[in-house]
């Protein structure tokens, strides 16, 4: 029963994961479909002005980001240091109840 426990707990693990990464491939795509028509806009419009850097660059930040999140390259936050808090905060709690047995 318990092995059956930790399968379903590392699948749904695994699905969670290959959810992230599709998501953000969905939102890279985006970023790039939309930018190279912010370009094409751009470029056609008024070519003396190249203004499609400033939306690209912003943008540009939250999708890398969000590769750095998804792909755990994150040095700050990242899912290492969610697991760490996590069992931190548990081992915490049940100090805090055995104190008070």
């Amino acid at each position: 029963m318990e092995s059956n426990y930790n399968e379903n707990e590392k699948y749904e693990s695994a699905r969670k994961r290959v959810k992230e990464i599709k998501e953000f491939y969905g939102h890279l795509l985006s970023y790039v479909v939309v930018n190279l028509f912010l370009v094409a806009v751009n470029l056609l419009t008024s070519p003396e002005h190249l203004w499609f850097f400033w939306p690209m660059l912003g943008w540009g930040i939250g999708v890398s980001v969000h590769a750095m999140r998804v792909f755990n390259i994150m040095p700050f936050l990242g899912k290492d240091w969610e697991e760490r808090k996590l069992k931190e905060f548990m081992e915490e709690e049940e100090r805090r109840k055995n104190q008070w047995k």
